[in-house]
């Protein structure tokens, strides 16, 4: 028998008023496709795991997005139908497939993780060394204490940091997350504190 989490009712009351109707629906389809799943919290968002992950839901400002772990394997079966298997941004109730439809999406991949099918990941090319910009080294230079803290950190806490500042299409907004960065990295934070598990 599947169980339900409280933390995920939580969810769908916080949401706005246009995706809590979407996000009952999309979870009683779930529930009908997979009696046995499991909800929980993954990264802040309801998930949904039979014998491992199966499917999540999401509801930002203005739409939900629902997609399924092993989404590319479900494409390749012949009985899917285009790109529903991970149903995009929806903007309203009106936009989803039939109860039916998700209901019978989840029991495949219910079945896929039954089977023990596994999604084949292509391992990632290692990264080079952190190139630290000019300007970002400069206010190192003028702030010991970040420095030191930075110069402790994994490359990939330095790439972080450098990747976030160098990303700003904005002088101003750049010079904006440089001096946040050097506040958060003189307090030895990492770029994704927030959501580092304490």
């Amino acid at each position: 028998m599947g169980t339900k989490d409280s933390r995920v009712d939580a969810y769908v009351a916080k949401a706005r008023p246009f995706a809590q109707p979407i996000l009952t629906r999309v979870r009683k389809a779930i529930h009908a496709g997979c009696p046995d799943v499991v909800e929980t919290i993954k990264w802040s968002v309801p998930a949904f795991e039979y014998k491992g992950p199966m499917c999540g839901m999401a509801a930002f400002k203005a739409y939900c997005s629902v997609g399924f772990w092993k989404g590319p394997l479900l494409e390749q079966q012949p009985e899917s139908r285009g790109p529903m298997t991970q149903l995009g941004r929806v903007h309203s109730v009106d936009e989803l497939p039939a109860e039916k439809a998700i209901a019978a999406l989840v029991r495949r991949a219910a079945k896929l993780n039954d089977e023990g099918v596994k999604i084949k990941r292509e391992p990632k090319a290692p990264k080079g060394p952190v190139t630290v910009p000019a300007y970002f080294a400069a206010a190192l230079k003028k702030n010991k204490k970040a420095k030191a803290a930075f110069d402790a950190f994994s490359p990939s806490h330095r790439r972080e940091y450098v990747e976030w500042v160098a990303d700003a299409k904005q002088e101003a907004t750049r010079q904006r997350r440089l001096a946040t960065a050097l506040e958060w990295i003189a307090e030895g934070k990492g770029r994704n504190w927030k959501y580092e598990r304490r």
